[in-house]
Parts: C-alpha cells; sequence; structure tokens
C-alpha cells in the first residue's frame, strides 16, 4: 500500500499524547498523593497499586478480544476513542478526589476509583495500540508511526510534568500551605489535564484512519491457545515488562527524592539567571530529551535492527544508572544529575517507540503462523505489561521506602523529625542501582527475542498475498 499521510502520523501522535499525559501524571506523582496527601499509608497504598493489576490483567485480554471482533463503518478499533473519551477524562478527576472520610472508606473509595481508572485506560488504549495494526502493513512504516506516537507522548508529558506542581499551587492553597500539598490543588489541577486529554482523543479519532481489513475467523480459545505458543510473544512481554519496571522506579522515586535528598528551595544559577530545581523541572527536561530520542529510533533502528538497538540502548541504561549513585549531592553535583536524566531519558526514549514497533511484528507474526487475526489481544497484552511494570514499580518503591523506616507523617516532620539514614540510602539505590539491575534483566530476555529484521522482511511479504489492503 501507499505510504500513509503524514497527518495521520499526527493523529495517531495525538492519542498517546493524551494518554501518555495522564499516565505520567499517574505514575510519577499518584505514589506520593496517596501517601502525602490523600493519607494512606506506605504498605496500604503498595497494596492498592499492586492489586489492581489482577483486574487488569483480565480486562486487557478481555478488551483486546472485544476490538477484535468489533465492525463499524469507523473501523475495529478507532471507535473507542470517541466513545470512551469522555469516561477516561471524569474518572481521571475521580481518582485526584480526596473525600472528607474516615480511613477506612477513604481507602475503599481509593480503590474504587483506582479500579475504574485503570479499566477505562484499558478500554481506550488497547483498541488505540491496536490501530497500529491495522494502519500500515510496511514494518519501517510501523516504527515511523510508532515514532510520532511517542514523540507526541513525550511532549504532552513534558507539558504536564513541568507544570503540575505551579499548576496545583496556582489552583490550590490558602496563602500559607501550597496547593501542591493540598487536596485541592491536585483536584483541581487534574480537572485541566481531564480536559485537555479529551480533546486530544477526539483529534485522535477525527484525523486517522484503519486502511488494512483483518477478520477474526477463529475461537476465542483459538485465539488464546496461539497467542500462548507464541515465542516472541511471550520474550517481548518480558522486555516490555522491564522497560516500564525501569521507567516507573525512578519516576516514581523523584517526587521523594527532591523532597529528602535534594530539598525544595535549591536553585541553580545558569549564566547569572537563577531558576529553582525541583521534581517537576527534572522530570519534564526528562520528557523532553525522551523526545530526541525518539527522533533518533527510526535511523538507528532501520541501520542496526530492532532486536539490536534494544540491547544497547538497555546496555548504555544500565552504565549510566549506575553512574548516578555516585552523584554528590552538591551545586555541580546537581547539574550532573541533570546531564545524566537527559542522556537516560534520551536512550529510554529509542526504546519505546521501538517496543511498540515490535508488538506491531510479533502480530504479523501471529497472523502469519497461526491464521489469527488478534492485532488487538496481542496489544491488549502491551497495556497489560504497561501496568504490571507500573504497578510492581510504584508499589516496590513505596514497600521499600516502608521496609527502611521512611517517615510520611507531617506532624513529625514539622516538628523536625528528619529520615533515617536508611531511607535516603533506599532513595538512592532507586535511582541507580535498582534501575540499572532491570536494564540487564531486559538484555537477557531480549538475547532470545527471534524476530530480526529479515525474518520480519519474509513475513510482510508472505503476509501480502493474502491481506485485503485499501
Amino acid at each position: 500500500m501507499a505510504k500513509t499521510k503524514l497527518i495521520e502520523k499526527i493523529g495517531y501522535g495525538f492519542g498517546d499524547m493524551s494518554s501518555s499525559t495522564f499516565w505520567k501524571v499517574f505514575s510519577y506523582y499518584l505514589p506520593i498523593f496517596y501517601s502525602n496527601i490523600f493519607g494512606l499509608t506506605l504498605v496500604d497504598a503498595g497494596v492498592l497499586l499492586l492489586v489492581t493489576r489482577v483486574w487488569d490483567a483480565v480486562s486487557d485480554p478481555m478488551m483486546g478480544i472485544i476490538a477484535d471482533r468489533t465492525n463499524t463503518r469507523w473501523g475495529k478499533y478507532r471507535p473507542y476513542l470517541l466513545w470512551v473519551a469522555p469516561l477516561f477524562s471524569i474518572c481521571g478527576i475521580l481518582l485526584f478526589t480526596t473525600p472528607d472520610w474516615e480511613y477506612g472508606a477513604k481507602l475503599i473509595w481509593a480503590y474504587v476509583t483506582y479500579i475504574l481508572m485503570m479499566t477505562v485506560y484499558t478500554g481506550i488504549n488497547v483498541p488505540y495500540g491496536a490501530m497500529l495494526g491495522v494502519m500500515t502493513d510496511d514494518s519501517n512504516e510501523k516504527t515511523v508511526f510508532s515514532s510520532f506516537r511517542m514523540f507526541f507522548a513525550y511532549g504532552g508529558s513534558f507539558i504536564a510534568l513541568a507544570i503540575w506542581e505551579p499548576l496545583t499551587n496556582m489552583l490550590g492553597g490558602d496563602g500559607t500551605t501550597p496547593g501542591y500539598k493540598t487536596p485541592e490543588g491536585w483536584f483541581w489541577g487534574m480537572v485541566c489535564i481531564s480536559a485537555a486529554c479529551f480533546v486530544m482523543f477526539i483529534l485522535c479519532f477525527l484525523l486517522t484512519r484503519e486502511h488494512l481489513k483483518t477478520v477474526s475467523t477463529v475461537s476465542v480459545g483459538s485465539d488464546f491457545k496461539s497467542l500462548l505458543s507464541n515465542k516472541p510473544w511471550w520474550l517481548l512481554i518480558g522486555a516490555a515488562l522491564c522497560s516500564n519496571l525501569f521507567n516507573t522506579a525512578r519516576g516514581a522515586t523523584v517526587a521523594y527524592f527532591f523532597l529528602d535528598i535534594i530539598g525544595q528551595d535549591v536553585k541553580l544559577n545558569f549564566f547569572g539567571l537563577e531558576f529553582l530545581f525541583y521534581a517537576g523541572l527534572f522530570l519534564s527536561i526528562g520528557e523532553v530529551s525522551n523526545m530526541a530520542g525518539v527522533a533518533l529510533c527510526v535511523p538507528i533502528a532501520n541501520r542496526l535492527g530492532k532486536k539490536t538497538t534494544f540491547i544497547l540502548v538497555n546496555a548504555v541504561l544500565l552504565v549510566l544508572s549506575v553512574a548516578f549513585f555516585f552523584v554528590p549531592v552538591t551545586q555541580s553535583g546537581f547539574w550532573t544529575m541533570l546531564v545524566l536524566q537527559v542522556l537516560i531519558s534520551i536512550f529510554t526514549g529509542i526504546m519505546s517507540p521501538l517496543i511498540w514497533s515490535m508488538y506491531a511484528d510479533v502480530s504479523d507474526y501471529a497472523e502469519l503462523k497461526f491464521h489469527t487475526a488478534s492485532t488487538g489481544l496481542i496489544f491488549s497484552s502491551a497495556s497489560m505489561a504497561q501496568k504490571f511494570g507500573g504497578a510492581i514499580g510504584g508499589a516496590g518503591v513505596m514497600w521499600l521506602l516502608s521496609a527502611v523506616g521512611y517517615i510520611t507523617d507531617s506532624a513529625q516532620l514539622s516538628a523536625g523529625v528528619v529520615q533515617p539514614e536508611s531511607a535516603l540510602l533506599m532513595l538512592r539505590w532507586l535511582m541507580s542501582f535498582i534501575p540499572a539491575a532491570v536494564a540487564a534483566l531486559a538484555i537477557v530476555v531480549v538475547w532470545f527475542y527471534p524476530l530480526t529484521t529479515e525474518r520480519i522482511n519474509d513475513i510482510n511479504a508472505e503476509l501480502k498475498k493474502v491481506r485485503n489492503i485499501e
């Protein structure tokens, strides 16, 4: 088929710009929201983040199966962008609502709203991800689509993370307590984010098209049987889980790291100009750097191949993460931290579109080998890996901090109680050695991934003979 239009690639990017804006706020700020704003204990918050993924493990493949068997004038997957977008925004607002209730009732509210949010996230993001498999039949073009997707995703994340703390301060607070430390600030901040995300999902629906016609002719049981027999799928699930665990473990630690190690009033001097060095700045600089990595993904992957690129990227991430541990907490050290954040984020930016493009390749492999059009089911596993990686990362951070005696009681901290040395050391490990170990595991997993560039080219040539292409 002919190359797709630029406007479709831009439209596809708007979809992940919306969901990633939400996802990054959830991943990086929800742990500290639950522990320091909402009022849950670290242990309860960690259990909450993990337990809700049990439902996600069921809902993701369910949504994939439903989407694979949907047929409308708009296609299989695209209509869900229109149908689910309003619920997506509403549930995001409810998630960051703090009712004035007793602890037990608040804990139930947290479970209900978080499960609702993740269910709706599944309902819109599984079909959105699966669209990549039916927008083009060209493997390199899929990498281009993935790059647009991630470029826009990181752009949205950059804006959300850069403005989150200033936005909550502007919309909440009482003159003495900044909005970033009040439930009202977090609520109204999320109202603004939710409205913007709704608009972006509608734009994604309006600007994209499905060009490949795929029909599932086998039973649901056969789809699952072929999926479980799909070796490349298993390996890619492991790789994607590691990738999301790497990002979430670091990201969920940053707010705590700045609160207790960097401090909240640190300023950096840049050619005579002073600016505040805060968590949102650190994270948003990472998002811009991610965008640079996305731009590098296509030329590097086309030259080296997707598998080789993935392995080399994780090797670099391993080295850079270890280096972060040895950076001193000084003015020069803060600049070094920023440099390492830029470099780490560039390489995670290369990896993100690579994984989504590899899922599309796995979908093609499954269609040829098992004769099943299970694109939605396969991409649902990508969403599942993302959520499990986020859950394990977020819960792991909170449980590890709880185990080493991290203090969340604002009254104690206001009275001058300081964090124990064991907690401060754990925060440094969570920014360095622990992500490095995850990167090493990712290398081992992808080493056995069989879908090389030559194999994918052969698969695409065979599929062109049997597909119905617009």
